[in-house]
């Protein structure tokens, strides 16, 4: 099969971006696949190759060809809105494309896969810049007509993407995203390199014991509630909060030096952060996945957690789940697997193991190729 993909989300270095490259690196493992990469990018071309050296380090030269253009997304939208620039005519031969899912190519004659994280921009619209929804909505609208097959991440953005975007429920698949390479190549890297974790714990000042959370902080990560929650028990603990700032006023919840934001951190920072923690909180109101999960589950370290249908079908029973809506009971859940004993602890760990297998990326490129012919197919038929 002959695939066409949109890698210009790698220069962004987010969930979607190792999505994308842990994706693409399990689908050149795949028999009978040639895949045909493009990227756009106007000022991170350099980033966008080095991304992509990474993503196909281990790859056969002959199992992919590359198509890097310079265009800034603005301008590639304005060239697809008008017909302009078709990917055919820069992946001649390809059978279907994997688009990003907020910008779609102008062919009418190609199959089209796209792949929906989440809705959150749609249920919490105040935190979305006006230009990225209006470009999010002209996105769903063509996917819509064109009738591609999309695939959800989750059952519960399936449901979302059912309900907001009304796109018919045989275009919609769910095939569950993984742990990201990186982080267990990372989390081995650390486990052989004791004096780097030490220094990095000592850059960081990780001398107290401390509770951890990472993620974008805006009002659905509920960080204002957590903070609250935590307050009772800042004298044991730290609470240590990783991510960028966006449009949230938690920081100004407490003045108490045990409460710690650490903005944007490393790969690197981010393995030691949570491998060293007594456990990982994730109260979140909404999401289309939840990887922190997974990745909180692959360093060992326990999970208090949100009881919301996403975080439901990655966690299971291995996380502690709590209503984020009540202060209390998060601080209750908190407290719990604080305070539980070794043999309750081992049990959890056995169940994060068991969670972590179910989730995999030979299994997650096996099922988008199953959508990719159900695409193909429907366009022929």
């Amino acid at each position: 099969m002959k695939i066409g993909i949109d890698v210009s989300s790698l220069v962004y270095q987010r969930g979607v971006s190792r999505y994308t490259s842990d994706l693409v690196r399990a689908l050149a493992m795949e028999k009978d696949t040639q895949l045909y990469l493009y990227g756009s990018s106007l000022r991170q071309q350099k980033l966008l190759r080095q991304e992509l050296r990474h993503t196909l380090r281990n790859v056969v030269s002959d199992r992919y060809q590359l198509k890097l253009q310079s265009w800034p997304p603005s301008l590639l939208a304005a060239l697809w809105r008008l017909g302009l620039n078709p990917i055919r005519q820069q992946l001649p031969g390809i059978e279907v494309f994997h688009s990003w899912d907020w910008l779609q190519p102008p062919d009418r004659n190609l199959p089209l896969v796209s792949t929906i994280h989440d809705l959150a921009i749609i249920r919490y619209p105040q935190v979305a810049h006006p230009l990225v929804l209006k470009r999010h909505q002209a996105s769903w609208k063509s996917l819509r007509e064109r009738k591609a097959q999309i695939i959800a991440v989750s059952e519960a953005t399936k449901r979302d993407i059912l309900r907001y975007l009304e796109i018919p429920e045989k275009h919609v698949t769910v095939v569950h995203e993984a742990l990201p390479t990186r982080v267990a190549e990372i989390s081995r890297e650390l486990g052989n390199r004791g004096e780097l974790v030490q220094s990095i714990r000592q850059r960081l000042k990780l001398d107290r014991p401390y509770l951890f959370f990472v993620g974008t902080r805006e009002p659905r990560k509920n960080l204002e509630r957590l903070i609250r929650a935590w307050l009772p028990l800042a004298k044991d603990y730290q609470l240590i909060i990783a991510g960028e700032e966006s449009w949230d006023a938690s920081a100004k919840i407490s003045s108490d030096p045990n409460l710690r934001f650490m903005g944007r951190v490393s790969d690197l920072e981010l393995a030691v952060l949570y491998h060293h923690s007594e456990l990982f909180v994730y109260p979140s109101l909404y999401e289309g996945f939840g990887l922190p999960i997974l990745e909180a589950f692959a360093h060992g370290v326990p999970v208090v957690a949100a009881d919301i249908p996403a975080i439901r079908e990655v966690a299971g029973n291995a996380a502690e789940l709590v209503n984020p809506e009540d202060e209390t009971t998060i601080r209750q859940g908190i407290e719990k697997v604080l305070t539980e004993k070794k043999a309750d602890g081992d049990a959890r760990l056995q169940k994060m193991i068991i969670r972590l297998q179910l989730f995999n990326w030979q299994k997650t490129a096996r099922q988008t190729l199953d959508v990719y012919r159900r695409a193909i197919e429907d366009f022929g038929a």
